[in-house]
């Protein structure tokens, strides 16, 4: 039988339209515990490659015959022989091209809706990671928010559609993975904001992001109006675009909200997050349309993949914003907490430009789900 290769692009499909798929994750079982690629449509099976090494009889039974069957490892090197292995036996398989590694930096860009004077918002989906990153369109300009170390899909995207980027923001300084806006600016020209509060370690030039800023992106303003909202970190900024949307950082998601202890000061913030959430995002338009810079569960995926929701139903349906009693809030974001981002103080530390990772290193401090929220 055939053994074909798939790539990340047709799994993240495949997860868009709830599709069926059965995976075969051949990593280690912990590993796969702690990170697997999610659908709503999947099945799952987790047999470490060692225990697969003298054939692969003990699972035929447990692999089905009539859907079809992806294997899964870290890098695709083990995938590929397994995968084999299975097809000798009479099964049509196919193995994820690049592994996990390739699925932690796939980037797929969804639009998420027009502006005033024609201008478009796209939202990139890292379906693996968990991680939300935007641009901003008009007349010929664009802005980036938000943006991974995979720079080229921006740039990429930017030239496909004729767009030059003039201006690259980060909401604040992330934790979780390490921030392209830098390398974005440095290859383009482009300015790069950053909110001064979490920029005081920083090693390099930065424009200040403070509340009240508006920025011009194409002929036509759009305006990306800084609102300053600390919690997840001191200096956390949210934009109002174009009076439409609100890009809300880290502060607040679809299904959770965001946790205030990855600088160590979750005390601190705690009071700050909430005067975030309960006071100044109530004094918005309940009609923004809240997009993130994470998502936390599969579910939040909206049916054409993007991950957005109105701001008001997020006051009707989301927990973190119904807690009454203050107290019970600062337990939910102080206690009991989910784990912290591997390396995230290494991450912190390259945002900040005091380190400078090689590639290989940059993956490994990556690895992971998530870890940005809490609910």
């Amino acid at each position: 039988m055939s053994v074909n290769v798939m790539i990340s692009k047709e799994v993240t499909k495949k997860v868009f339209n709830k599709e069926e798929l059965f995976i075969l994750d051949v990593r280690n079982e912990s590993d796969f515990n702690d990170w697997k690629i999610e659908g709503e449509n999947f099945e799952y099976l987790n047999v470490p490659y060692f225990e697969l090494l003298d054939g692969v009889e003990v699972i035929m039974e447990k692999v089905p015959t009539k859907k079809e069957v992806l294997v899964v490892c870290a890098k695709e090197g083990s995938s590929v022989m397994v995968a084999e292995m299975l097809s000798d036996a009479g099964l049509n398989v196919s193995y994820l091209k690049g592994g996990m590694k390739a699925w932690s930096e796939h980037l797929e860009p969804v639009k998420v809706g027009d502006l005033n004077d024609g201008g478009e918002i796209y939202q990139f989906v890292r379906i693996g990671k968990g991680c939300l990153s935007y641009m901003v369109l008009s007349n010929g300009e664009a802005a980036v928010i938000d943006a991974t170390r995979m720079t080229d899909i921006y740039l990429d995207f930017a030239e496909s559609i004729g767009a030059k980027i003039t201006h690259v923001f980060d909401t604040h300084l992330h934790a979780d993975h390490i921030s392209g806006g830098r390398t974005i600016a440095e290859k383009t020209g482009a300015v790069y904001w950053l909110p001064p509060k979490d920029a005081t370690e920083v090693t390099f030039d930065y424009q200040p992001l403070e509340d009240g800023n508006d920025v011009t992106i194409g002929n036509t303003t759009i305006n990306i109006a800084a609102l300053y909202s600390p919690g997840h970190t001191i200096g956390s900024t949210s934009f109002a675009v174009d009076k439409k949307f609100l890009l809300s950082g880290d502060i607040l998601f679809i299904d959770s909200i965001g946790r205030p202890d990855l600088a160590g000061k979750a005390e601190d913030w705690v009071g700050d997050l909430r005067e975030t959430l309960y006071k100044r995002y109530r004094e918005l338009s309940e009609e923004l349309i809240v997009l993130p810079a994470h998502f936390m569960i599969i579910d939040e995926l909206n049916d054409d993949g993007s991950v957005s929701e109105k701001l008001g139903t997020l006051f009707a349906k989301n927990h973190g914003l119904n807690i009454e009693d203050e107290n019970e809030f600062r337990k939910l974001v102080t206690e009991n907490l989910p784990p912290q981002p591997n390396a995230y103080q290494e991450i912190r530390e390259t945002n900040m430009g005091k380190i400078n990772p090689d590639i290989d290193q940059q993956r490994e401090m990556e690895i992971g789900p998530n870890r940005c929220a809490v609910r």
